[in-house]
């Protein structure tokens, strides 16, 4: 038999052992039966039967032999703690485990590495038979915008700026910001860690400000533990933070945002609105958006990626700096500089 093939048996027989209760009356071989096809295990129930006999045989199993159907369980008092999991914990596993690397602190991902590499070998093992160990590569999270590789993070510094916010204590970064080429040494009250996209932020105060701002993981060059208690804001909350445009790089206010905008343009935003309050008004064959949106760069970014699908009209601070960053674009399209 083909190591794959005894590998997916093992794991079957696994399965069916986590299914079995501890106490009760038992499950019936039919009972059991569905439990693994639900699984993913195409099975019959002689094949289940033949599996419990043999099973029976190195654990301690009961058979109630006076009912019928005939109900397995594990004997009264037996240690029913597989080293194993199930299917759905494999997929589980697999599916989330790029987020949970960026999210949980390095110290706790020693421990799930193992857990990560079991469920790859398991999935693998069974992907040939099973229905749902295939589900992990029908399926994929895509970014709606132009993918960019991840920058590199200093894990040292990661370690570091994790163990302080898990700790609630402020920490010493080198810092450097986009317009700075030299890091400034800068003392944080570290809030909360958000992935962004391709970028890690840490969302932080300074001790001399109570401005919260974000921090690029990137470029954090040096990162030093002060145990010194953080500063927390007593109004700070990272969901109400996000949802009011934290994220967007704004400053936290909104604006009634009005704009002509594309046919194109209004059937994706009638599948995909801006705010709740969104209205899509036909005017004369033009279609005009009103929209409670955050005043952020994420918003300036948005309409500009629309090009001629949008024209905003009001607030008219918008309307001047787009039209400005257009200006400016259309002018370095009409040099002679272009690559013939």
């Amino acid at each position: 038999m083909p190591r794959n093939d005894k590998q997916s048996v093992l794991l079957r027989l696994f399965e069916l052992l986590k299914q079995l209760p501890s106490q009760g009356i038992g499950k019936t071989a039919s009972e059991l039966t569905r439990s693994l096809n639900d699984a993913g295990y195409d099975i019959s129930k002689r094949q289940v039967e033949r599996d419990l006999n043999v099973l029976m045989e190195a654990f301690p199993l009961d058979r109630d032999d006076i009912s019928f159907p005939q109900g397995w369980k594990w004997v009264k008092g037996a240690s029913v703690d597989l080293p194993t999991m199930t299917i759905s914990e494999a997929l589980s596993l697999r599916l989330v485990e790029n987020t949970i690397k960026q999210l949980l602190p390095v110290s706790m991902l020693d421990g799930l590495d193992n857990r990560f590499r079991q469920a790859e070998k398991q999935l693998a093992a069974l992907s040939k038979e099973n229905r749902q160990a295939k589900w992990a590569s029908k399926v994929r999270t895509v970014s709606p915008t132009l993918p960019l590789i991840s920058p590199a993070i200093d894990s040292v510094v990661l370690a570091t700026v994790q163990e302080a916010l898990f700790a609630d204590e402020q920490v010493d970064v080198d810092y450097r910001s986009m317009n700075n080429e030299v890091p400034k040494q800068r003392r944080l009250n570290p809030l909360a860690m958000v992935n962004r996209g391709a970028v890690s932020y840490l969302i932080a105060t300074e001790i001399e400000s109570d401005d919260i701002r974000l921090y690029a993981l990137h470029r954090i060059h040096n990162a030093t533990r002060t145990h010194e208690a953080v500063n927390r804001p007593s109004d700070f909350d990272l969901d109400e933070y996000i949802s009011t445009g934290g994220m967007q790089f704004g400053d936290g206010k909104t604006i009634r945002l009005n704009a002509w905008i594309s046919p194109y343009l209004s059937k994706i935003l009638e599948e995909t609105p801006l705010s709740e309050d969104q209205r899509l008004h036909v005017e004369d064959d033009n279609i005009k958006l009103t929209a409670t949106v955050a005043d952020s760069w994420q918003l300036t970014w948005w309409v500009m990626s629309y090009g001629a699908s949008i024209e905003v009209t009001s607030p008219v601070g918008l309307r001047r700096k787009i039209g400005g960053l257009l200006a400016e674009a259309a002018a370095q399209y009409t040099n002679s500089s272009a690559e013939q």
